[in-house]
C-alpha cells in the first residue's frame, strides 16, 4: 500500500510531542496552541493495526474541518487552521509529509467522557437491547428491529483514555462531570447530531450514530478532536437502508467483518491486513469526503 503515514517513531524532532493516540499525534506549538497530525493508523476492537489505510489522515482532516465550519453557529470549536505552512518550526520535508493532515487548534481541557449519540439501533446498542431492552441503561420501546430509527436520539456516553472504552449510564456520566456540564453537553451534542443528520440526508446518507468530544477553554465549551467523520460515525446510504438488516456502512465495518472471520483473539498483535480489504475501506472514506466537501483527494490541487 502506498501513501501511508503511520507516525509512531517517525516524527519531527523540531516539535515537542505531547500525546499519541490511536490515530492522532499531538505536538505543542506554543502555550496556547497544539498541532494535531492525523495519521493513517487504523484501529479495530481497540487494537491499532500494524498497517494503515491509504489517504485516511487527509480524508479525516478534510471532513473534520468541513464539519467544524458547518457547526460554528451551534458551538465554537478548537480549529484555528489546517495549513501546514502556518507551522514555522517544520522544514520543507516535514511540511510536505504532513500537508493535508494537520489541524492547528486551541488547547482545551477535554471532558473525561466521549459523547456518543444514537439515532438508530445498531452495533453494541443492538446487542444490549436484545438482552435488556436498554442501551446504556436507557429503556427503549419493545419490538425494535435492527437499524430501526429510535423515537428520539439518545446520548450514550463512554469512558475515554482507558484500554477499552466502557459504556456509561447517563447517571454514571453525570457523576463524573457534574449535573450542569451533563445537561449542557447533552443538549449541545443532540443539536450537533440533528445538524449532521439533516446535512447528510441531503447527500443521501443516514446518520445512525456518532461520537463527539467536548472541551473547555476560558470557561467556554468547544467542540474538539473531530466531528462526524467515518472514524467516529456510522453512516448508511439511504438507498441501502431498511429495518431488520445492518446496511453497509461508510466506516470500518468492512474491516471489522473481515477480522471477525479470522482466528484472532482481538488483542495485540493484530493480524496482517489484506490490502484488498483496506482498499475497499479507503474507497468508502474517500466517497464520504467527495460527497461532503466536493474534493477528490486523489486528484492534484
Amino acid at each position: 500500500m502506498t501513501d501511508v503515514y503511520l507516525g509512531r517513531d517517525d516524527r519531527p524532532k523540531s516539535l515537542e510531542q505531547i500525546a499519541s493516540g490511536k490515530v492522532r499525534d499531538i505536538y505543542r506549538l506554543d502555550p496556547d496552541h497544539l498541532l494535531f497530525v492525523t495519521t493513517d493508523r487504523v484501529s479495530a476492537f481497540d487494537v491499532v493495526m500494524d498497517q494503515g489505510m491509504p489517504h485516511k489522515g487527509r480524508v479525516l482532516t478534510a471532513i473534520a474541518a468541513h464539519w467544524f465550519e458547518e457547526t460554528r453557529d451551534i458551538t465554537a470549536n478548537h480549529l484555528v487552521s489546517t495549513s501546514i505552512d502556518d507551522v514555522e518550526a517544520l522544514d520543507t520535508e516535514w511540511k510536505d509529509r504532513f500537508r493535508g493532515r494537520v489541524m492547528i487548534v486551541r488547547e482545551s481541557l477535554p471532558d473525561p467522557i466521549e459523547w456518543v449519540v444514537r439515532g438508530h439501533i445498531a452495533g453494541s446498542g443492538w446487542k444490549e437491547y436484545q438482552e435488556s431492552q436498554t442501551i446504556c441503561g436507557i429503556r427503549l420501546p419493545a419490538g425494535l428491529q435492527l437499524a430501526d430509527e429510535l423515537p428520539e436520539p439518545i446520548v450514550t456516553p463512554t469512558t475515554k483514555h482507558e484500554d477499552k472504552d466502557r459504556p456509561l449510564t447517563p447517571d454514571e456520566a453525570r457523576d463524573l462531570i457534574g449535573q450542569e456540564r451533563w445537561d449542557h453537553g447533552r443538549d449541545l451534542v443532540l443539536a450537533l447530531f440533528r445538524r449532521g443528520k439533516e446535512v447528510l440526508k441531503g447527500h443521501g446518507l443516514l446518520l445512525a450514530d456518532t461520537k463527539f468530544e467536548l472541551g473547555t477553554r476560558d470557561g467556554k465549551t468547544l467542540l474538539i478532536d473531530e466531528a462526524l467523520t467515518p472514524d467516529s460515525s456510522r453512516m448508511w446510504a439511504v438507498e441501502d437502508y431498511r429495518p431488520g438488516i445492518s446496511p453497509p456502512s461508510f466506516d470500518k465495518q468492512i474491516l471489522r467483518d473481515w477480522l471477525e472471520t479470522l482466528d484472532w483473539n482481538k488483542q495485540y498483535p493484530p493480524p496482517t491486513l489484506d490490502p484488498a480489504i483496506m482498499a475497499r475501506v479507503a474507497e468508502r472514506y474517500l466517497s464520504v469526503c467527495r460527497t461532503l466537501t466536493g474534493r477528490d483527494l486523489l486528484q492534484p490541487g
